[in-house]
């Protein structure tokens, strides 16, 4: 996915195997009516296909792809309803039942195992219509116990943006940045910002030395390794910062905020994703980049991210899954995903070309990014981090905050 990468042939074809019944939880003798030569058919009558995804350009890419769709298959129309990614997973459990649900709908990759063990989703059909045909970060993020589950939209970690008009030299390291802060921090003005107290962002000082969350491989559940030695001793770094960042967690707390902060020129470097190189360039910001994250002190290489795939899940409650499958799918095919980037800016999950000089920093940063694990306890691992971080930010001891968030995750 660098700028100039040639484009694969995903060959990815509407017609493959798909799903022909979800079990006791939906399906019906009209999603797909019959199978021949291992191509399942689609279903000639008018049915409507229900998508969940957030608002904004993404709800726009769901609306456009869907007309796309539609032409391709006149009697599939598709409805877009907003549900925020980050609602979906406990939305499909509530309106699952009660047959309201999408049939289609987004969620963070690393909810799937909790999906999963709640029988709200359905696993891919042909694991190959994905399998080398994403990228591994996105292969890795979607597999779950040996199984397939979701079409991957985008890769997703974050990086450095930073104001070329005010960062001339690009740090490298976090104490590059504090000798930056010294220099222009004063008058409402930071050399950095970004949101502390989420979670999401707690693995740059968390995975000092190769430390990651549930283990190496994500899946042990008896130990969060959130409390270890080097856990702890990044996270006291952390705390360190804000004398260079002297706000409290609950004020930029807001990605919004921080947002504003950064293209106003206020804070000449801004920790985030991919999904705000649209906003910033929507604010009227034309002169910024995006780089790898700064190491941490005694570490060579850039600070560790989680990484994650938007990911498109088949409901198990829908009564025309393999319609719904068909079109999770289509949005993996080259074409979508090239109006997915034009419109939203995010990471492709395919070797597509892309012509960005914001994707290759991405890319490189995903060399050190881990998969947020879908392990179903990683659901219990946002509050208490959460609380953590907040608590830390505003001084408290750094052991004992990590040691109760270990606790309140594994409900010791």
């Amino acid at each position: 996915m660098k700028k100039k990468m040639v484009a694969l042939v995903l060959g990815v074809s509407i017609m493959g195997s798909m799903i022909t019944g979800c079990g006791d939880k939906g399906g019906s003798e009209d999603a797909a009516t019959a199978t021949q030569g291992g191509t399942t058919e689609l279903t000639k009558d008018n049915i409507t296909l229900k998508v969940w995804e957030s608002s904004g350009q993404t709800e726009e890419f769901i609306k456009q792809a869907g007309a796309e769709f539609t032409k391709k298959y006149p009697n599939i129309k598709i409805e877009y309803a907003n549900v925020e990614v980050g609602d979906a997973n406990t939305q499909i459990a509530l309106d699952g039942p009660s047959g309201v649900a999408a049939d289609v709908f987004a969620t963070p990759s690393n909810t799937i195992g909790g999906l999963v063990a709640g029988g709200h989703i359905l696993k891919v059909t042909n694991p190959d219509d994905v399998k080398g045909k994403v990228a591994a970060s996105c292969e890795s993020a979607v597999t779950y116990k040996g199984d397939v589950y979701g079409y991957p939209v985008s890769d997703e970690t974050y990086a450095l943006f930073y104001n070329k008009d005010l960062v001339k030299e690009v740090p490298k390291t976090w104490e590059e940045v504090e000798a930056f802060c010294k220099t222009f921090n004063g008058k409402g003005k930071y050399g950095i910002i970004w949101n502390v107290a989420d979670a999401y962002y707690s693995p740059i000082f968390t995975g000092k030395n190769g430390n990651k969350l549930f283990g190496a491989d994500g899946t042990d559940a008896s130990n969060t390794y959130m409390n270890t030695e080097d856990a702890v001793a990044g996270m006291k770094y952390f705390q360190s910062f804000k004398q260079y960042l002297d706000v409290p967690a609950a004020d930029i707390s807001d990605n919004s905020i921080c947002l504003a902060a950064f293209t106003s020129g206020k804070a000449a470097m801004y920790i985030t994703g991919p999904w705000n190189v649209a906003e910033c360039e929507k604010a009227g910001m034309k002169n910024f980049g995006v780089a790898t994250l700064p190491s941490l002190p005694g570490d060579k290489n850039p600070a560790a991210s989680f990484s994650g795939a938007r990911t498109m899940q088949v409901s198990a409650y829908s009564n025309h899954p393999a319609e719904a499958e068909a079109f999770a799918k289509f949005l993996i095919s080259d074409e979508m995903q090239q109006l997915r980037f034009k419109l939203t800016g995010a990471i492709p999950s395919t070797s597509i070309k892309v012509d960005s000089e914001y994707i290759t920093a991405f890319q490189e940063q995903l060399k050190y990014a881990y998969p947020m694990p879908s392990i179903p306890e990683v659901d219990q691992f946002w509050d208490p981090m959460k609380s953590a971080c907040s608590n830390i930010w505003g001084g408290a001891d750094v052991q004992k905050e990590l040691d109760a968030c270990n606790a309140a995750i594994l409900k010791k």
